[in-house]
This record gives C-alpha cells, structure tokens and sequence, in this order.
C-alpha cells in the first residue's frame, strides 16, 4: 500500500516536471523535480525497519536524526510513530485524484511552438509571440500570452531604471496587462482556457490590484493541476490572514498540504507549520525542501542551535545548494558565529555571485564585521537583482540605522512593508528609528504593527515596554504590562523580569517587585550569571524581609551580598547587625530614644 501510494507521487511529479518546463516555468518544474527524489525510496532490505529505536529517539518521542543514502544523518523532527504512516503524508487522509492533463497534440504547430520556447529561453520574448500568433492551441496560447506578460515586465523594469535608477521608486506599469486581462478572461468566459492559462490570469489580475477576482482564479488554477507550486505560492502571498487561507476552496489534493504548511509559516503560525511537515516526512523523507522548511520555521522560533544542525547538514549534502541560504546565514548572524557565516559568505561567492541571495548572505557577513558600508552595497546589489527582495530592504534599513542615516533608513523599511505588509521587523526598524528620533507616538504606532504581527517575540513587546518608560511619555502601567508580555514570551535575555522589578518599586509596591527580584535571582542562577543585576536584586530582596520581619531570609540574602566587593557589602553588613540587634531583642540607637 505504502509503496504503491509512494509510486504514484512519483509518476504525477514526474509528469509535472516535464510539463511545467516544458512551458517555461522553471521554478515551479525544478520544485516538482526536487520533491520527486525527495520521496522515500521503497525499503530494500527487511533488516533496517524503519522504527523509532532504529531511527534514533531525541526529547519527548520525537525522532531526531534520519540516515539517508550515503549514510549522512538529518537533524529532524518528527511526530511519534511517523514511520507507521509512509503511505500518505497525512495519515488516515483521502485525497482526490486529479488526472494528469495531455498536452495538446500539437502536429503542425510542433515546431513553432519549438522555436517560441527556444526565443523564450534567451529572453526574447516578444519574438516568442510573434512566432505563436494565430495559433489557438491551449498550450501555444498560454506560452504566447505568457511571452507578452515578461516582455512587459521587462520593458517596465528598463523604464523603471531609466526613470528613478535601479532602486528607486516608479508608477511604470507593464503595458501589456490590459491586453492580457481582456484576452484571458474571454478564454475563461468561453472555458477555452486551460490550468496554466488561470495561472497567468491571476498573476495579471494580481497586478491590476484585483486580489479578491486573482485568488479566486488562482485556486481555479490548482483545482484543475496542483503540481503548479508557483501558482500556490501566489495564492499565499494574497492569503494575508488566516480567515482568507480558511475559506479557500481548495480540493483535497496532496499538494495542499505543502501549500497549508507554507502558508501557515508566512502567518507566522509555527507550531502548526511545524506539525503539517513533519506529517510530509512520511512520505518525502529525503526532501530537502521540507527539511530547509522546517529549519526556517525553527529559526522564526527561535530553537537557532535545531535550525542550525539541519542547515549544516544541507550543505553537507548539496555543497552547492544556495535555496534558503540567506535565511541560514541570519541564523548564524544571530548567533554571531563570524566563522561559519564567512565560510558560507566564500561558498556561495564561488557558486554563484550574481544571485540575491548570495549578495545578501555576503552583506550578513561585512555586517556582522562591523563593515556596514560594505553590507549596504552587497544589498544594493541584491535589490538591483531582485527589486522585491523583501529581506534585502529590511536588513539594509538595519544597515542605514548602524550608519545613523535616517532617511535612508526610512525609506529602505517603508519599501519592505509595502512589499510585504506582515513583515514585523520592517515594522520594529521603523519604530526603533522614530523612537531614536524622540517621536514616541510614532514609535509606539510601529511597535504595536509589529507585535500584533508577531505576539511571541519578547524583543518586541520590551521595545514597545520601553518606549512607554521614556521621559516624554512616563506611562508604567503600560509599560508593565507590555513586560509581562515579554515575560511571558521566553525572554532569553531575562531583561523582562528585572524591568517589572524595577518598575513596580518604583510604585512603591514592594511585594510585586519582590516576586519578581526572586523570580530574576533564580533565572539568572540557573544561567550562571550574576552580574550588577544580581547584586540590585539581592539587596532588594534582603531590605524587604527584613521591612517585614522575614530575619532569616534578609540573613540569607546579606549573607550572599558578602561574597561581592562594592558599597552593597557594606550596607550588608549594616543590615546583619540591624538584624541581629533586633532579634536579640535590643532597641534600635534611634536617637527619639533620647528626645526629651
């Protein structure tokens, strides 16, 4: 059963391959290829189950290491019991059969449609058109129609250079849409338009700013051939919250899942993100794809040491792979390992320069260096490649607040958030650079777009917490609760409890701020740091038990400041006289004692 299930996801990618290169979507073809030798070869011999005792257990059942052909391991996640269910990615799931489509028999027209394919593939695509004119073939109308959409596109791109530069702004429109929008939705009035035809019609309507007409033509599109993962990502990125993705009417197709499992890691949903590819191991076992996937939902969740392991072994396996490689190299910019991003930096150098992602994982490494002039100039160069490269705009915002330029600043974050409106960090940078600026209220604007964008990032709601602490503003209620917030959102930097502490002595509630000091001194002796931090705290801590009568644990508390050099250890030491004069039951030398 599982085998034969595994067999035919081989022969629908295989199919899909051929015919989606076949029409000159590469991508899409190249993504089907990908996942086709990403499935599980079917098992050899007998003598190697695949069982959780063989595979290798790791923390709360799940399995955390996979030998695939060549004996290299992946660092994986997987649901308990996942080998059970290597028949289907979703276990117990029926899915649809969608028959693949023949191409049209194209006799006469066999080596036009050659000779337009070959125009297309050196980018003369108006030639591509001209040769196809006339022909009322659903695959020759489509490679014709698609031929004008990429002459317009880079008509509009040399326009745009010739009129703002490379990165500026422009209103240049591609003048072929109107054209295209009016032919299309005949064909599609008339029901003489095939699956890839829908595609480029909703990439059109995309465009005309139709999204609610373009999505639905979209998932026109997939119903009729799945296999097109181009299509599917442009459905998502109209899927700008979880509502839309859910009313999505979307036929049951295997296909599905990846699309759900990426669209759920755009909105930022992980855990379920997470869950829908472990589901797919069970099936693309040996998927790259998905493997790269789950170490980008890692990394967005902070587990960076889990998403680095499997990054490394990607590499280790595809030495030349670039997919998804910028995301590895913030991963290790995060983490400051300079090392492995400058290796990194070098490989894709050697492997192909001129690609976005090489130039921005380059810029990661001169940023990390302190060389921020040199990391503006690899993103410049990213963007002149790819001028809706949204990480590229955010990271040179970040790059433009290192150099204290301002409005490039601005300007680099405002292009990021009209790419992709869900981006937080673009968000966050605009509301860091109006915070630097003494204009809170607009700080506090940006700083609430982002947390609502990403509720969990503790960073975040300290920002916003901050903010609120500022001179001009001075509002701690509010600040307390966006710590609290932050508190509750693993802190790993622990600022979080100490600010509450502060925060709530300030309002003279001691209690509070008690709970939170102790709080504070059992995190940071769990992390072995005990900085100024730890001193303020203890020495809280020894002042309100003993304001309350708690002798022993004020004791306690001044007899740990003991052990710290500085002017705590001498009030310390006043202390524990104070309270060894007031336990052996002496009256304080308070001089109204001698008042006459």
């Amino acid at each position: 059963m599982a085998s034969t299930s595994k067999e035919s996801y081989r022969v629908e990618l295989r199919a899909a391959a051929r015919q989606l290169g076949d029409r000159c979507l590469y991508s899409a073809a190249k993504w089907a290829a990908e996942l086709l030798v990403g499935i599980e070869p079917d098992a050899a011999a007998p003598s190697q189950p695949d069982t959780p005792s063989s595979s290798g257990a790791g923390p709360g059942g799940r399995l955390l290491h996979l030998h695939r052909s060549g004996g290299s391991s992946f660092r994986r996640r997987m649901r308990p019991g996942g080998g059970s269910e290597a028949g289907t990615p979703l276990g117990g799931v029926s899915y649809v059969s969608t028959p693949i489509p023949d191409d049209d028999a194209f006799d006469a027209g066999a080596d036009k449609y050659l000779l337009a394919k070959t125009y297309f593939d050196c980018r003369e695509y108006r030639r591509a058109a001209h040769v196809l004119r006339g022909h009322v073939g659903r695959k020759a109308v489509f490679l014709r129609c698609y031929a004008l959409y990429m002459a317009g596109e880079k008509r509009k791109d040399e326009e745009t250079i010739e009129l703002e530069g490379s990165l500026g702004k422009s209103n240049v429109v591609n003048q072929e849409l109107v054209a295209l929008e009016r032919e299309l939705s005949t064909y599609r009035r008339t029901g003489a338009i095939d699956s890839f035809g829908l595609y480029l019609y909703g990439i059109v309507l995309r465009d005309k700013g139709c999204e609610g007409l373009a999505r639905t033509v979209l998932v026109e599109s997939v119903n009729s051939y799945p296999w097109n993962w181009c299509a599917w990502l442009e459905i998502q990125s109209l899927c700008t919250t979880s509502d839309i993705l859910n009313n999505l009417n979307l036929k049951n197709h295997w296909m599905k899942d990846f699309f759900i499992a990426s669209a759920h890691l755009e909105l930022k949903m992980h855990e379920e993100a997470l869950k829908r590819y472990e589901r797919l191991m069970g099936v693309f076992r040996c998927s790259d794809y998905i493997q790269a996937q789950i170490a980008t939902v890692q990394y967005s969740m902070r587990e960076l040491d889990d998403a680095d392991m499997i990054f490394e072994e990607l590499l280790r396996t595809d030495p030349f792979r670039v997919d998804s490689m910028d995301i590895y190299s913030n991963l290790l910019y995060a983490k400051e390992s300079l090392t492995a991003l400058s290796f990194l930096a070098h490989r894709v150098f050697l492997t192909d320069k001129y690609r976005p992602e090489s130039c921005c994982i380059i810029a990661n490494y001169y940023s990390l260096k302190g060389q921020h002039e040199k990391s503006v100039l690899y993103f410049q160069r990213a963007l002149k490649l790819n001028r809706k490269y949204l990480s590229a705009w955010t990271l040179m915002g970040h790059e433009y607040v290192e150099l204290k330029n301002t409005p490039a600043a601005i300007d680099a974050y405002r292009r990021a958030v009209d790419i992709n409106p869900r981006d937080y960090r673009a968000w966050y940078g605009l509301g860091q650079i109006y915070e630097m600026m003494g204009m809170p209220f607009y700080a506090l604007y940006y700083f609430r777009k982002s947390s609502h964008l990403q509720p969990n990032d503790a960073r975040l709601w300290i920002a916003m917490a901050q903010c609120y602490e500022s001179d001009p503003l001075q509002m701690i209620e509010e600040a307390i609760k966006c710590y609290e917030r932050a508190a509750n959102s693993n802190d790993t930097e622990g600022i979080a409890l100490h600010q509450l502490a502060k925060l709530h002595s300030m309002l003279g509630q001691s209690e509070e701020a008690a709970f939170y000091y102790k709080k504070d001194v059992e995190r940071m002796e769990v992390e072995e740091r005990q900085g100024q931090n730890f001193v303020e705290a203890l020495l809280f801590l020894a002042k309100h038990c003993k304001s309350i009568g708690r002798y022993e644990e004020a004791e306690h508390y001044c007899t740990r400041l003991l052990d710290y050099t500085g002017p705590e250890k001498e009030t310390a030491k006043s202390m524990l006289q104070g309270i060894k004069r007031e336990q052996s039951g002496f009256p304080s030398m308070d001089i109204d004692h001698f008042a006459l």
